[in-house]
């Protein structure tokens, strides 16, 4: 795997998206800085994404994370009576869907 291919991989992105972006490239084309901005820039909101997420789950982690303890007290104001558990099991204000 080229160095080129592992910038990518190294923040997150599959191997098979990076496949299918080089893959429409002639074999053996050396990118220009042109070309890998525009590659690159479709990663760019994915790799945004991920980072409010990080900076979110940081920033929230010692606090009510909506698991259903209801143990802290700051559960009362951001999980009521646990009415994150009717979302699913876990620690719903962390997860991301």
């Amino acid at each position: 795997m080229s160095r080129l291919s592992r910038s990518p991989q190294r923040i997150g992105i599959p191997l098979a998206t990076i496949g299918d972006a080089f893959g429409i490239l002639p074999e053996g084309h050396t990118l220009s800085a042109k070309e890998w901005k525009q590659l690159s820039s479709q990663w760019r909101e994915e790799l945004d994404r991920r980072i409010h997420t990080l900076v979110a789950l940081r920033d929230e982690l010692d606090g009510c994370i909506g698991c259903g303890c209801l143990s802290r007290s700051d559960c009362p104001l951001r999980n009521p009576g646990d009415r994150l558990g009717e979302h699913g099991t876990g620690a719903r204000l962390l997860e991301d869907d």
